[in-house]
């Protein structure tokens, strides 16, 4: 038993406010310098628990994310494009192949956050979307069928997506602090309580590539975790889709407001996105049509 004493959180929590006609979430436009976001959201109260000491308990195949120890030669801040993706992401690479045991890591992208919570509402200037900040509202990067349109998407080669699908693959985010996380730290829903039920297929398009995430029903029965006060050094590993179906398969994840921490400096933090593919796993999946919606 950790004898750590918690920083539990009651907090909001936003989820999809669903208008009930049937129509598919609006859609959300992101590119030529501007962000359209339309899509209705309601606050929802929660108790948010922190797992420090405890981080042993959670793995990427039980609960769909897991937290470890890793130090990054980054010295910088992660203020250069260039020393991100030639260092970091290679660190990204063999830290993923050591946790998973897969055999290739292709990184599709990065975001770097350092803006303030509402930075959506402040304009759509170029430093306003070069320092996005948290993202406050409930999802997962992408829907069963957005995965396959994102792998499609990076190997565009027909007989080699063809084959790629045919063994298990995953996306996972490595989210990391840049200064120690006080303020809109970031929470992560147990996959085992949330069914495929509360989850809605969401059309995203971001610089011409026409993706779909799920944006979330409220449901109270959803268990929410965090890691208080995490540093450089602490790592979360975030599953957004995994095409093996006896695993847990994505996990839910949102910024929130620790009341605590309402006046601290904004967060900062970077995200990298991760393809997860395997030689020799056959993929135990349900096949969906990534033309067709995921509801």
């Amino acid at each position: 038993m950790a004898l750590t004493e918690k920083h539990n959180v009651r907090t909001a929590l936003n989820y999809w406010d669903d208008p009930g006609d049937g129509l598919p979430p609006t859609p959300i436009f992101i590119g030529e310098g501007k962000v359209t976001n339309k899509r209705p959201h309601l606050p929802h109260e929660f108790t948010v628990t922190d797992i420090t000491g405890d981080e042993d308990d959670y793995r990427l195949d039980t609960h769909g994310f897991q937290y470890c120890r890793h130090k990054s030669q980054e010295e910088e801040g992660f203020t250069s494009e260039e020393s991100i993706k030639s260092v970091y992401y290679e660190e990204c690479k063999e830290l993923l192949k050591d946790i998973t045991g897969a055999s290739h890591i292709h990184i599709f992208n990065h975001k770097v956050r350092r803006g303030p919570t509402q930075w959506h509402h402040l304009g759509f200037n170029g430093k306003n979307l070069a320092n996005r900040g948290p993202v406050t509202r409930t999802h997962v990067d992408q829907s069963y069928v957005g995965a396959e349109r994102r792998l499609r998407w990076e190997f565009p080669d027909k007989q080699q997506a063809d084959e790629l699908i045919t063994r298990r693959y995953q996306i996972i985010n490595i989210w990391r602090p840049i200064q120690t996380i006080l303020k809109d730290p970031i929470a992560v829903a147990d996959a085992n309580s949330v069914p495929d039920s509360d989850l809605v297929g969401a059309e995203m398009v971001e610089d011409g590539f026409q993706g779909e995430s799920w944006v979330v029903r409220h449901n109270p029965h959803h268990r929410w975790y965090f890691k208080y006060r995490m540093t450089p050094e602490d790592v979360l590993l975030i599953k957004c889709f995994d095409s093996d179906t006896s695993v847990a398969r994505r996990a839910l994840h949102s910024a929130f407001e620790d009341p605590d921490c309402r006046d601290e400096e904004s967060r900062q933090s970077i995200e990298v996105r991760c393809l997860v593919l395997y030689s020799d796993s056959p993929c135990v999946r349900v096949h969906q049509d990534p033309k067709r919606g995921s509801r």
